[in-house]
């Protein structure tokens, strides 16, 4: 199984993940390990404790390749960034200082807090698609607003945005209720990709293969081909498919308001 992994922080020494060189090897030997063959570096960027602007991404991204290659370790990565919420994203885009999934600036990887989903959350989602961004909001199972209230999410993705769940996730690593949550995004469509979010050795680690098997097991190969195959055209720029994992029964919707 061949992967593209979107999310990540195994860029060494920029934020809370991989702290140097050694151990962002060592990460991405067991990206590979688990089928990963592409990745987006996805520093944290704009979110109170990190910035990583683009230019100092792009530039560390390509010594990081160099590293990988002089050590024979076959991944490819790409410069990205997690963007964090806030009021200045737009005026941060209109200075070109964000990097987006794809080259052609469609699709952006965005977190909101953990705690909450902000009163401007949907304001500023609106900006960022009438400027022909669509937003990627990555580990919404995670996300305590969209705990308390799932319909925020069904909002914010029947208005076009997308989702990023995160692989360890939905095979129990957060603990129970937010594997629970996880799979009732995915029962109920609102799911489009796995990511890793991997941090590091322990307890954030990749987990893709195993997310990626309970996902066949549970919805069949055709459902998880669709994951995979909408990675791959967001990191694009093409259009994901929908139609296929989207035809949702009402009473499962029904089921999953019921959380």
């Amino acid at each position: 199984m061949k992967m593209i992994d979107l999310h990540c922080h195994i860029l060494p020494g920029v934020d809370d993940g991989s702290p140097d060189i050694e151990t962002s090897l060592g990460l991405a030997k067991v990206a590979v390990g688990q089928g990963i063959t592409h990745m987006l570096l996805t520093p944290h960027h704009m979110d109170g404790d990190y910035l990583n602007h683009k230019a100092d991404v792009i530039a560390k991204t390509t010594e990081f390749q160099e590293e990988l290659d002089r050590n024979q370790i076959r991944l490819t990565v790409f410069p990205g960034q997690e963007v964090h919420i806030t009021g200045e994203l737009i005026q941060a885009i209109e200075r070109d200082d964000i990097l987006f999934a794809d080259e052609s600036n469609r699709y952006l990887i965005l977190e909101l807090p953990h705690n909450e989903v902000p009163e401007y959350t949907d304001k500023m989602l609106f900006s960022l698609q009438a400027r022909g961004i669509t937003p990627v909001l990555v580990h919404p199972e995670r996300n305590q607003g969209f705990m308390q209230d799932p319909s925020k999410l069904y909002e914010f993705v029947a208005q076009g945005c997308l989702t990023q769940l995160t692989a360890s996730s939905y095979v129990g690593v957060f603990g129970a209720h937010v594997q629970h949550f996880t799979e009732q995004i995915v029962d109920a469509g609102l799911g489009f990709v796995f990511a890793s979010d991997a941090h590091n050795f322990e307890g954030r680690n990749f987990k893709m293969a195993q997310a990626f098997e309970k996902l066949e097991k549970s919805k069949g190969n055709r459902f998880a081909e669709i994951y995979q195959e909408n990675a791959k055209r967001i990191i694009n720029g093409d259009d994901v498919i929908l139609g296929d994992i989207h035809h949702i029964h009402d009473k499962k919707r029904r089921k999953f308001w019921l959380f």
